[in-house]
């Protein structure tokens, strides 16, 4: 994936969406070995809703964005009879914008669609993007004078009727055609008040943005504390379960020691009492043997006093 694809696939996720593809989109970079491409994507601004949704009108609706740019060039060539195509074209794009936002489940407020038409606006005056690629605009644009982009000729549209252009006057907050010089103060008034109720609405706007990213970066830390817990646990619990399994394994060899030991024992037991059976059996034969010696020391003593009788008997006979 290279940086400017992921450009345009990034700026057309749902805006509840951006943070986290953003980061998803970096990481294929980095690992694709662009790291400056990443580190530059991961810089993008999440865009305001009125950005986002002009993002939206152009990958969803760009003939419609062409016919924009068109009149735009028109007016800026000169041709003023195009004002009318201009502002038809501005006002589809501000219905499909109105379209998108409900559709995402945002509210389509009147100061979102003025912000949106202001943005429109700037980008017709100018004729493109830069510097922002085309849909990926991260902010809001203010439309530049008309002097600036070279529409010197509206002065030169014919003056409409009074009655005709008091309330386009009264709506624009611009001083009509054919106005007097004492109409162009309260309208500059009220072009100035207009002006600032748009800055503090885009300041409001960048405050509840802020806070919805505060609070999406809340949420995602609470995901990740979560995800960590539960982590923690699945390693608790896998110690605990090795624990387990060495404590059951050291008490099997423990039980399986006390087994050979008392077999051992039975063993020694029965080899004793068989010692026993053969000293008690070796004693009768001592007794046995005892009185049996006895006996025969009996019988020699005999046998001696038969030899010494004899043998004085001979002794007598010699004499």
């Amino acid at each position: 994936m290279r940086y400017d694809d992921a450009v345009v696939s990034l700026y057309q996720v749902s805006l509840d969406q951006f943070v986290a593809e953003r980061k998803r989109l970096a990481g294929e970079l980095k690992t694709a070995g662009d790291k400056a491409g990443a580190a530059k994507l991961a810089k993008l601004a999440r865009p305001p809703i009125s950005a986002w949704v002009v993002d939206q009108l152009w990958w969803q609706v760009r003939p419609a964005f062409d016919a924009l740019f068109e009149t735009a060039q028109r007016l800026r060539d000169g041709k003023l009879d195009a004002m009318a195509a201009h502002r038809e074209a501005i006002a589809k794009l501000r219905a499909h914008a109105a379209r998108i936002l409900t559709a995402a489940e945002h509210g389509a407020t009147e100061a979102t669609l003025r912000r949106v038409t202001q943005t429109l606006s700037a980008l017709a005056a100018t004729g493109g993007w830069e510097p922002d690629p085309p849909g990926a605009l991260s902010a809001d644009r203010d439309p530049p004078g008309f002097e600036a982009v070279g529409i010197h000729n509206l002065a030169a549209l014919p003056a409409a009727p009074a009655e005709a252009s008091a309330p386009a006057a009264a709506g624009s907050g611009e001083p009509a055609r054919g106005a007097t010089i004492h109409d162009i103060k309260p309208a500059r008034d009220r072009r100035d008040a207009a002006d600032a109720e748009a800055a503090r609405e885009r300041r409001d706007t960048a405050d509840a943005e802020a806070a919805r990213e505060r609070r999406d970066a809340a949420d995602a830390k609470r995901r990740q504390d979560l995800a960590d817990a539960a982590d923690a646990k699945r390693r608790q619990d896998l110690a605990d379960a090795a624990l387990r399994a060495e404590t059951a394994a050291r008490l099997r060899r423990v039980e399986a020691e006390r087994a050979k030991a008392a077999a051992e024992r039975n063993r020694i037991e029965a080899a004793l009492r068989t010692a026993h059976g053969d000293v008690t059996q070796r004693e009768r034969e001592v007794v046995k043997l005892e009185r049996d010696l006895a006996a025969a020391r009996n019988l020699v003593a005999q046998a001696k006093a038969v030899v010494e009788g004899l043998e004085e008997r001979l002794a007598q006979l010699d004499n």
